[in-house]
């Protein structure tokens, strides 16, 4: 059995059918009751409630963990979920961290992922840890706006940082999760390419066919929108990076192929996927 929190969303969908695929067995956890493939247990559990997922993790040889934004937050305590996993005898543990994490060491929300990664190391027989840059999955911010007024509103309009596909996300943590080779590794998990909200806003105007308009929200602008759904510490986090990415953030990882084989997917390949959200 192979455990998957955040099993709903963009990775973890993605994730959960992949293995299911594989002919594991798959016991998919989210907050709410939600749709899973044919043969996936689904279960309804708050992680930051006391005894989450322990008789889930019971028996399971696999455990893919990731943090929603309220498991950041003060007075949560997600190392409690890898020690329970570990007591129940799961060997592997797959940890969705952050690219932050070596890049920008020192704020809040990174010192709490770096320690919840080396608790990992040290506690779990086998491991890995995955740390993802900017998702180009958050372009879904955008999709009310983009319906309704055939708009983009976004803060630093031609800063570009090389966001990945949440799909590579999901690919590498499959092969972390079944493949011997791939544990014991930390992977930085990129795009291809350095691409700006206006050059994201093009490329979704391009599989529209038709023309948007993108607007520079100001930081502050950013902030508000983004503390109504992640903690304030977080969104501050963020919006450094996307403001003034260091040298670092802006480099393209050959994590993504070096796991996978081939190069990562584009940002025109996720909006493919996903241009009816748009529509």
């Amino acid at each position: 059995m192979i455990v998957v929190t955040g099993a709903t969303g963009n990775i973890g969908r993605t994730l959960t059918r992949t293995l299911a695929g594989a002919g594991e067995q798959v016991t998919a956890v989210s907050r709410h009751a939600a749709p899973v493939p044919d043969g996936v247990r689904h279960v309804a559990a708050d992680l930051a409630a006391p005894g989450a997922l322990e008789s889930e993790l019971t028996g399971a040889k696999a455990f893919f963990l990731l943090l929603s934004g309220d498991l950041h937050g003060p007075g949560t305590a997600p190392a409690d979920l890898v020690r329970r996993a570990v007591t129940a005898g799961v060997r592997r543990i797959v940890l969705l961290s952050t690219q932050g994490v070596s890049t920008r060491p020192f704020g809040p929300t990174r010192i709490a992922m770096r320690a919840l990664e080396d608790l990992v190391r040290e506690s779990a027989p086998e491991w890995a840890v995955l740390r993802p840059g900017g998702f180009a999955s958050n372009a879904l911010w955008w999709a009310g706006s983009i319906r309704t007024d055939r708009v983009v509103a976004a803060p630093f309009g031609d800063v570009g940082t090389p966001i990945v596909d949440p799909a590579d996300i999901a690919d590498v943590a499959a092969a972390c999760l079944l493949e011997d080779g791939c544990t014991g590794g930390v992977y930085e998990l990129t795009g291809p390419e350095p691409i700006s909200p206006r050059e994201q806003t093009e490329a979704l105007a391009a599989a529209l066919g038709e023309p948007l308009r993108f607007h520079e929200l100001t930081r502050a602008e950013a902030r508000a929108g983004m503390a109504r759904s992640m903690p304030v510490e977080l969104a501050d986090d963020t919006l450094d990076i996307l403001g003034a990415p260091t040298e670092a953030e802006l480099r393209v990882s050959p994590d993504v192929q070096r796991v996978l084989g081939r190069s990562p997917r584009t940002f025109a390949d996720w909006v493919e996927r996903h241009t009816a959200a748009f529509r």
